[in-house]
This record gives structure tokens, sequence and C-alpha cells, in this order.
């Protein structure tokens, strides 16, 4: 167990290395978007929400193609991969890289390698019930896909599409800030009390029938 715990540990700081030697021209980028997302300052949740609201409204104005705002979004990928390296050391000043930004850097590319672990694990699970389970796999995957399918139906795509992206840049600060874990405490305090309720009512009816 000890063996496979060290094995585990140790491909983890491997992949956790090779992603900082890949990501290491966006350090200073990376570093920058970690303080907005984790909402290092009051304003930054609604410059979030202004950013994405204006780059949805835009694409909303244009009424691109598919293809064409495929295209964009690739081609602005490139660009940011080419120009970024180039430009964040002159921006942010690479002379000013300390020991402790470099420790920042390497829990953020050690929290993204178990981001993609955690979605290669559920995607082996899939697959997995896929071979053991074959019948709950087909209802579950055709019930959650119709789920889908009628949303999609119902909410206009870019709506969805700005929902969606909006919660998930929030997310980290909802996280950070502990917003996600006291609603969750919230709810399970009332589901609680739901539960105690129905058990004193059934009690109730069961001391109800024995009198009677």
């Amino acid at each position: 167990m000890a063996e496979g715990d060290n094995r585990s540990t140790n491909l983890l700081a491997a992949e956790t290395a090779s992603l900082e030697e890949q990501l290491q021209g966006w350090g200073e980028v990376m570093l920058m978007a970690d303080k907005v997302l984790r909402w290092e300052r009051a304003w930054f949740p609604p410059a979030i929400m202004g950013v994405v609201s204006l780059v949805f409204l835009t694409i909303y104005y244009l009424d691109p193609s598919v293809l064409s705002g495929v295209s964009c979004f690739v081609m602005f990928l490139c660009l940011a991969d080419y120009l970024v390296p180039i430009l964040a050391p002159r921006i942010f000043g690479s002379n000013k890289w300390t020991t402790e930004q470099q420790q920042w850097f390497h829990e953020i590319c050690s929290n993204l390698v178990k981001t993609r672990r955690r979605a290669v694990g559920w995607w082996k699970r899939l697959f997995t019930l896929k071979e053991e389970k074959p019948k709950t796999y087909l209802m579950t995957m055709i019930i959650s896909l119709a789920v889908v399918a009628w949303v999609g139906q119902q909410v206009h795509n870019i709506c969805l599409s700005y929902l969606i992206v909006t919660f998930l840049l929030l997310l980290p600060g909802l996280n950070q800030h502990g917003i996600i874990s006291k609603y969750m405490g919230m709810a399970k305090r009332e589901r609680n009390k739901l539960l105690k309720q129905k058990e004193k009512k059934n009690e109730s009816c069961i001391c109800f029938i024995q009198c009677d």
C-alpha cells in the first residue's frame, strides 16, 4: 500500500514538473489569473462578470457561424500562445520572480494535474460502468443526454453558455471564500430537519394506529 502511494506521489510530482516546464512562459499570467479567480480583491467578481458579459454580448451582436466562431477562438489561442511568453516578462518583470511565486506556481500546476487526473478517473469509471453494467450505463447516458437536450432546447445556447462560463469562472472564488460550503451546509441542515419531521410524523401515525 505504501509502495503504491509512493509511486502515485512520484508520478504526480513528475507530471507537475512537466507541466511547470510547459507553462513556464505563462507563470506571471497564471499567478495574476489565480489572484483574480480567488477574489483577492472585492472588485474581482464584478470584473469577471463584466468581461464575460462583454465577450458574450460581442458574440451575440456579431452572431458568427459555428465554423467562424471556432476558427476565431483557435486563432486567439494561437496568438496568446505565441505572444504571452514574449510579452509577459516585459510587462511583469521576470527579475521579480521570487521563491514564493515559484512555490505558488508549483501549487497551481499541481492542482491542474490533480484536476486532470480526476477528469480521467471519471472517464475511466464511465467505461468501467459500461463494461460491468451495460444496461445501467445505457439508461444513465440516455436520461442524462435527454435532460441536457431538453435544457438546451428551453434556453438559448448563448445564454446557457454565458451562465456556464460565468459559473465556472466564479467557482474558485466561491470555494475560496467558503460560500459553496456555507450553502451546502444550510441545505444539509434543512434536509435533516425535513427527515426528522418525517420520522416524527411516522412515529405519531404508528402510535395513533396502536392506540386504535
